[in-house]
């Protein structure tokens, strides 16, 4: 996720998972939540530079977090129109992946609502004690951070309503085994809503490595065991694209190409 043009080059420094230090009044982060599961941490491959046929870009670093926050995003990302857009209900059992310092969590927090509950999933410890902060400030209380690997976002197993991931697949260094794992978590009828800025737009003002076509995510998705589910044309920057497993109940819809808005 990156401006083009931006001198802020820390947003796009290598981003490596930290420790908590209690010391230091650092907040837990919670622990595999499913035991039984092999921590895949141990068993990191290279990470890969390229796939099918495209760069992998870096992950942001925790000190580019305010970027997330910035004042301008409601405007160029339309959020709530986004946030609107999710099919999603009171009591939902969802993961913000990526989470970074929660832009996105606290509000899907709200959605859900107090008897629901949100998994935010980060590899960076310093993103996830920001989030937890937020949060305790604003005394929402349905949120569980879990601290995960480049390999595994470490959610429970089949349980998942709908994972979001907004402008974060493009950053996986493992792609398919995190598109695994995201996988066996979601319930058969949950949902992987993958939002990713435009490629095929000129006019959007990010880095081409920050940026996803549709015909390349629905190179990957598909070869990974999903199936489109539905999809979203209204935001000004971002295709949204709604997919389930391939076994998944949920009927399979034809992709609709995306045109540019009239002017």
């Amino acid at each position: 996720m990156f401006l083009a043009g931006c001198s802020c080059w820390l947003l796009i420094l290598l981003g490596l998972p930290g420790t908590a230090d209690p010391a230091r009044g650092d907040p837990p982060v919670v622990s595999p939540v499913d035991g039984s599961r092999p921590d895949k941490a141990l068993e990191l491959p290279e990470p890969k530079m390229h796939y099918m046929g495209r760069e992998i870009a870096q992950t942001m670093h925790f000190l580019g977090a305010p970027w997330l926050v910035r004042e301008s995003r409601k405007r160029e990302e339309n959020c709530k129109k986004l946030l609107t857009a999710l099919p999603l209900k009171l009591g939902d059992s969802v993961c913000d992946i990526g989470c970074g310092n929660g832009y996105h969590t606290l509000r899907l927090a709200g959605r859900v609502g107090p008897d629901g509950r949100v998994y935010a999933s980060d590899i960076q410890q310093e993103m996830l004690n920001m989030l937890v902060e937020r949060s305790k400030a604003r005394q929402v209380t349905n949120i569980l951070p879990v601290l995960g690997t480049p390999v595994d976002p470490r959610l429970p197993n089949a349980s998942l309503d709908l994972i979001l991931a907004v402008d974060v697949y493009h950053e996986f260094a493992y792609p398919e085994e995190m598109l695994a794992a995201l996988r066996s978590s979601l319930k058969p009828t949950g949902r992987l809503v993958l939002v990713e800025f435009r490629s095929e737009d000129p006019t959007v003002p990010i880095k081409p490595l920050h940026k996803m076509s549709q015909a390349q995510i629905m190179r990957e998705l598909p070869a990974n065991g999903f199936k489109l589910v539905g999809q979203f044309h209204e935001l000004p920057w971002q295709h949204v694209l709604n997919f389930a497993r391939d076994d998944s109940p949920l009927p399979e819809v034809q992709l609709q190409a995306w045109k540019p808005f009239p002017r």
